[in-house]
């Protein structure tokens, strides 16, 4: 390690951080928590943060006693996001901060392999250690890192400079992987760039919502509010198998087979061509590859997808005849998409619908993918794994040039290859590529498909780092080290919420015992590992904001134009791209001009044949399982939402499956019984609830429990390298 060590090599660095975490382990040696919450806040005041919870990035109120230490929450009736609206998630924020089993020290695995309290210093020089002796042994590639869709911006992209550029690691990714890496790769070859084109307004302004995979009556409750305040009683169509809460509510269900949605969707391209539903101007002005698309489609006459589909017929031609008619038409997706094994394909299937009827650039339009966690569009842009940060490519030398200058690095430290996908990085370990893993605030071990799998490869890993707020998730429990993290409202940054939005988090909470901000922890790493001066200018969030800023100047999410966070608080956060001079609208779509981000300024017509299932259902594993999220008050792995006693309150705590009342009777199985659900991978027992709301040989299981991904399939996306959690093969019996 390189570095002089000092008695107290913490304090040192410390010294040069800014802020009141400097005071306070000044004056109080023996902590190392985040100090004291801002002196700016008034005694008994309010202020405002974004949700840290789903995509959505609504606005809270922050209500702080007389210490300045958060009390309460309410939502924020002026932000143009929620309008003074909040699910049970949101009003529950702070509960997850007090729990018991928050990190308040870090924790190494001793020689009996129990894990026992030590200091920072011997934490950091423990990390430093061992990762480098790896790295020296078996190859710098041999170290890897997953990060994280929850953390703020600035320490997305410091934990990713900080891997790559300083400690030499060339495999990163994030748990983003798991959730929007489809849509990601869908808008790249479609648009040219990662971009969804929506605004929020977009909710209120169609004549015609279509809901291909998505439930927002569940997933995002305040997305759903938005769509019922639209004035223009418009038709609600949603695509898919289950029933579900937003189904229910929608005009129109097409209850379709699982996974003939891309079939499903080409039939529709064919059926609105010969409906006449085509704009000509449109698709010859802004578009590529229109004519081979047609001609393919062609392929998809209605007898083909009806029976693809399971669909009867005059529920198919209902839905192409609302499209057909629609003036205002918007297509929105999300994980029942995403998560498939031809998942991109399938966004761009969705994609095309709406260039072929002109439904883009226009209030009330859009191929609009909703986003999964609070960061998640953070982590795209500049979480350093999948693309360079700034959405620049690893593998463009001039990009690498230009980043390195802006940065102030050599440009020798870029990788010019791409990072392993999180699949890979698995596979890697399982190869022996990989020996050393750090894992920052995502729990593999309870997400991660097929996940007896990982359960099992972590005993190939000589040294496995997690980072967490929490001691008790199922990754931490089995870690060699575990450094405590601060959690949301803890510390400060930005969050990028689904329709492009940037929104200030707010430190209105003192983290407990000895637990840092991530932001911190990753300053201590640069010093330990000896890289620290590269990021001497990295001091504070907001720095590095400034940094980002930078780096985002020319590009499509260009937001130089914005000053810093006290403006981004009084605008009630902005949408990027927000360039030196743009319009300060609340409400701002792309490609209204019709120049999407090819170097030709069109859009794409990206079409590929349909596959089969990769496990289809047989006489031993007659049932397709179907997951998804199961309450409005769960949050996947229910890590934070199980903290709170009121949350728990409005969910099942044990695991239940659902099943059609057809099967239940067919196989002598009564509502409420204790059933066996089992692949060809694992089991678990889950309570059984007999109902309609899924069809005959569908089941449904919530993805929170911490089982229910002991049944899924490794399976992925070949382009996106997204997992396909929807669609594998079980049997139940009692």
């Amino acid at each position: 390690m390189s570095g002089t060590i000092h008695l107290d090599p913490i304090r040192p660095v410390l010294r040069e951080w800014d802020g009141p975490l400097t005071r306070d382990l000044v004056q109080s040696p023996g902590n190392f928590g985040l100090g004291k919450v801002p002196a700016r806040w008034k005694p008994a005041s309010v202020t405002k943060s974004i949700c840290g919870f789903c995509s959505t990035g609504c606005s809270l109120k922050v209500h702080l006693d007389e210490a300045g230490q958060a009390i309460n929450l309410s939502p924020d009736p002026a932000y143009p996001v929620n309008l003074g609206m909040a699910c049970p998630k949101g009003w529950e924020a702070l509960s997850p901060l007090a729990a018991d089993d928050r990190a308040t020290q870090p924790l190494l695995r001793n020689e009996v392999g129990e894990l026992v309290p030590v200091k920072w210093v011997k934490a950091m020089v423990e990390f430093s250690r061992r990762f480098k002796a790896i790295q020296a042994q078996y190859g710098r590639e041999s170290v890897a890192f997953i990060s994280t869709g929850q953390i703020v911006s600035e320490e997305m992209a410091f934990l990713g400079a900080l891997a790559k550029f300083g400690m030499g690691m060339l495999h990163g990714d994030g748990n983003t992987r798991q959730c929007m890496a489809t849509a990601v790769t869908a808008y790249k070859e479609s648009f040219g760039f990662d971009a969804p084109p929506y605004t929020y307004a977009d909710f209120e302004s169609s004549d015609v919502l279509v809901f291909i995979g998505a439930n927002p009556c569940i997933a995002h409750p305040i997305m759903w509010q938005r769509v019922l305040r639209n004035p223009h009683q418009p038709e609600i169509i949603v695509v898919d198998p289950r029933k579900t809460e937003t189904a229910m509510a929608a005009t129109q269900h097409v209850g379709l087979a699982p996974k003939s949605d891309l079939t499903l969707m080409y039939g529709m391209a064919r059926a609105l061509y010969e409906r006449g539903a085509v704009d000509r101007e449109f698709i010859a002005a802004h578009t590529r590859d229109f004519a081979e698309f047609e001609q393919f489609v062609s392929g998809f006459d209605r007898q083909r997808v009806l029976k693809a589909s399971g669909l009867d017929g005059a529920v198919f031609d209902r839905m192409v005849d609302t499209i057909a008619q629609g003036k205002r038409v918007s297509f929105w997706w999300t994980m029942g998409v995403n998560q498939g094994y031809e998942a991109t394909r399938t966004a761009q299937a969705i994609i095309n619908l709406a260039l072929m009827t002109g439904n883009m650039g226009r209030p009330g339009t859009g191929a609009n993918s909703i986003t999964g966690q609070c960061n998640a569009m953070g982590s795209r842009l500049f979480s350093n794994t999948t693309s360079l940060m700034g959405g620049y490519q690893f593998t463009n030398s001039e990009h690498r040039a230009h980043v390195a200058d802006i940065l102030n690095i050599p440009e020798e430290r870029i990788p010019d290859r791409n990072s392993l996908a999180y699949d890979q990085i698995i596979d890697g370990i399982e190869s022996g590529k990989i020996r050393g893993l750090w894992v920052i605030a995502t729990n593999t071990a309870h997400s991660w498909i097929n996940q007896k799998r990982f359960r099992r490869l972590r005993e190939k890993l000589e040294f496995l780092v997690v980072q967490d707020m929490f001691t008790t998730t199922d990754t931490a429990a089995m870690a060699d080290l575990v450094l405590p993290a601060a959690g949301w409202g803890e510390k400060e940054g930005t969050f990028i919420n689904s329709e492009r939005r940037i929104g200030v988090v707010q430190q209105v909470s003192r983290a407990p015992g000895q637990a840092l901000s991530d932001f911190r922890i990753f300053q201590l790493v640069a010093h330990y590992w000896g890289c620290e001066e590269l990021f001497k200018a990295w001091k504070s969030p907001e720095a590095v904001f400034e940094i980002l800023k930078k780096l985002s100047v020319g590009q499509p999410c260009d937001f130089s134009g914005l000053r810093g966070y006290d403006e981004l608080q009084k605008s009630g956060g902005t949408q990027w791209p927000y360039r030196r001079g743009d319009s300060s609208a609340r409400e701002r779509r792309l490609f209204e001009d019709g120049q999407f981000y090819h170097a030709d300024g069109r859009a794409r017509f990206i079409f590929e044949e349909p596959r089969e299932a990769p496990e289809p259902t047989c006489d031993e594993y007659p049932f397709c399982l179907l997951t998804g999220r199961g309450s409005s008050s769960q949050w996947h792995t229910q890590t934070r939402t199980g903290k709170s006693d009121v949350l728990n309150k409005l969910i099942r705590r044990e695991a239940y499956v659902e099943m059609n009342p057809l099967d239940a009777k067919r196989l002598g199985l009564e509502s409420e019984a204790m059933v066996t659900v089992a692949s060809r991978r694992g089991s678990m027992q889950a309570r059984l609830v007999v109902t309609a709301i899924v069809s005959p040989g569908q089941v449904f299981i919530p993805m929170h429990y911490v089982k229910t991904n002991q049944l899924t399939l490794s399976q992925f996306d070949p382009y996106s390298r997204q997992p396909s959690y929807k669609f594998c093969a079980i049997r139940i019996c009692a």
